[in-house]
């Protein structure tokens, strides 16, 4: 189905549609072979609390941004290309529900639907995208993803010392490496992460001892000189990790009904989900919500946020 929507007037239709939503604050989108297969709103866990966030699942690449007005305007255009990305369902409990990772090299974050079903359809139609995508290039799943962050409400003090609590001017810092929420004084160092930046990142302590002991298999000599040369961090220099999705909150006030998301795909993609114990990922199988991490009530909110600043 995805394949006969190419070169129709629908999709070409429906690309031009998300094009002028996001206006001049995105990139063109329309490329040969490309295909929207659905779209929708879900819940983002940010690194300060939960957002909706419009997402645009293309037959290549996830789309998502901040919604401005809802189905009219959008901005803060992030682009995840879908052969980096892995799927990993959370398990339900009291505090959260119908959530999963998305992680990839760069970016990796929680999500949660309204509802299971609209979970477990977003979930198959993604799983069913990076499948074909990687069958046609031949390509392996991508097994290094970036850590995801734990949210600054889930740390009141320092998670590396314990001692530091953290206030209007002792702040909070994430660990680029495994998303710990740590003082300054516990990531007063940065290292050179490649697959999430050209530019060393900061780490904390912990992970900048256990990294310089691991010789990187491609430009080691590199590594070495961000980790020995550049490891004290520029103060001058902001916080926030390669993306800006800033916690304004841009869109119209409430009141609105809910809209489940719309695929243009395959609908088969769902029954082969049903048949299946698990969804198809390389890592889709369902995880406990990390330590410390708490999360969704009856609306979707939230577990935890990565290594790029929602």
């Amino acid at each position: 189905m995805v394949d006969r929507l190419v070169n129709s007037e629908a999709n070409t239709r429906r690309i031009a549609s998300v094009e002028s939503c996001f206006g001049s604050s995105g990139v063109p989108l329309a490329m040969q072979g490309r295909v929207l297969v659905g779209e929708g709103v879900l819940t983002k866990m940010c690194r300060k609390r939960p957002k909706s966030r419009q997402f645009f699942l293309f037959n290549d690449i996830l789309v998502y941004g901040n919604i401005v007005i809802g189905k009219k305007k959008y901005n803060k255009q992030h682009i995840m290309p879908l052969e980096e990305v892995s799927l990993e369902s959370i398990a339900d409990n009291q505090a959260y529900r119908n959530g999963w990772y998305i992680r990839t090299t760069t970016k990796s974050f929680v999500v949660f639907a309204a509802t299971s079903t609209e979970k477990q359809e977003w979930m198959a139609h993604i799983n069913k995208c990076v499948e074909d995508l990687l069958r046609k290039s031949g390509k392996k799943p991508v097994e290094n993803h970036a850590a995801v962050w734990v949210p600054d409400t889930e740390a009141s003090v320092c998670m590396h010392c314990k001692r530091t609590q953290f206030t209007f001017i002792q702040r909070r810092h994430h660990c680029r490496n495994c998303g710990a929420v740590v003082c300054a004084g516990c990531s007063s160092k940065k290292f050179l992460l490649p697959q999430q930046s050209t530019k060393a990142l900061r780490v904390c302590d912990a992970c900048y001892e256990r990294l310089k002991q691991v010789p990187s298999s491609e430009d080691s000599g590199a590594s070495a000189a961000a980790a020995a040369g550049g490891n004290k961090l520029n103060t001058t220099a902001g916080d926030s990790s390669n993306d800006e999705d800033s916690d304004e909150e841009t869109a119209s006030p409430g009141g609105e009904s809910h809209d489940e998301p719309r695929f243009y795909g395959d609908n088969s993609v769902l029954s082969a989900a049903d048949d299946s114990s698990t969804i198809a990922s390389p890592s889709s199988a369902t995880s406990e919500a990390p330590p410390g991490v708490q999360g969704v009530q009856s609306t979707p909110a939230a577990v935890a946020t990565m290594g790029s600043n929602c």
